[in-house]
């Protein structure tokens, strides 16, 4: 079973109606090389582990596994805002958003950064898939807009990421993003092995990116789900591999 050791839970000043958490791959059924809490339904392990690893999850949260809005993350900018009648639709989205007590904003991850935002008095909350596509096309600031609350009364938390060691990118990803905000710049580092490419610190880019958008108050980050392989699925490390979910809802 799961225990609360197996979890991130955010280290924030949110409301006390917000409640959040990152799982690990630690406290499921599945089998290698999903071993063992994979909760993605994508990525070729057995449906039945799946289903059971993701009603273990709900049983810790204190919901009903149906009440969990999971999203088909398409590296988009689509935002989707999740209330009580459309929670199975599983649509083409990459962030969603929700007002309504019990319903659970859910963004798997293998590497990608998980973002999740809440307002400060408790009334909305919402999460985000920004690997880098998602980021750099805006996912984050279509975010903030959907969830029609001035910015400044917003924070974040960043869930469990590839590390800026490990985050290797080609010449034309580092051109994407400091075309739209040349601070960007000091992101990337030339420390990559292959001649031509850097490495990227995520966790900086998005936090250039809440700024911009007049979110100040950032937490969490500084983990490698590269590095930790007791704790982490790693996609550019295993290449088959599980998914972690990172969660935000109303209680």
């Amino acid at each position: 079973m799961i225990s609360e050791s197996d979890l991130l839970r955010p280290d924030w000043p949110a409301s006390v109606a917000v409640q959040a958490l990152s799982t690990t791959r630690k406290g499921g059924v599945s089998q290698m090389p999903w071993h063992s809490l994979n909760l993605g339904s994508h990525v070729g392990d057995n449906p039945a582990n799946v289903t059971e690893n993701r009603q273990r999850l709900a049983a810790l949260m204190g919901v009903e596994a149906g009440q969990i809005g999971w999203l088909n993350q398409v590296h988009g900018t689509r935002v989707v805002e999740l209330v009580g009648d459309n929670l199975n639709d599983c649509p083409d989205a990459d962030a969603s958003f929700t007002r309504e007590q019990g319903v659970v904003c859910a963004i798997l991850t293998a590497d990608c950064l998980p973002v999740i935002l809440a307002d400060r008095d408790g009334e909305v909350v919402g999460a985000a898939h920004a690997g880098w596509r998602s980021l750099c096309g805006g996912v984050l600031e279509n975010l903030i807009r959907a969830m029609a609350v001035e910015p400044s009364r917003l924070i974040a938390w960043f869930g469990p990421s590839i590390g800026p060691t490990n985050f290797e990118v080609g010449p034309e990803v580092r051109a994407a993003f400091v075309e739209q905000q040349a601070e960007a710049e000091y992101a990337f580092s030339e420390q990559s092995a292959r001649p031509g490419h850097f490495v990227a610190d995520i966790y900086e880019l998005a936090r250039l990116r809440l700024s911009r958008a007049g979110v100040s108050e950032v937490f969490g980050g500084g983990l490698c789900t590269v590095n930790d392989a007791e704790r982490f699925y790693s996609y550019r490390r295993d290449g088959q591999t599980g998914r972690m979910a990172t969660l935000i809802w109303l209680d």
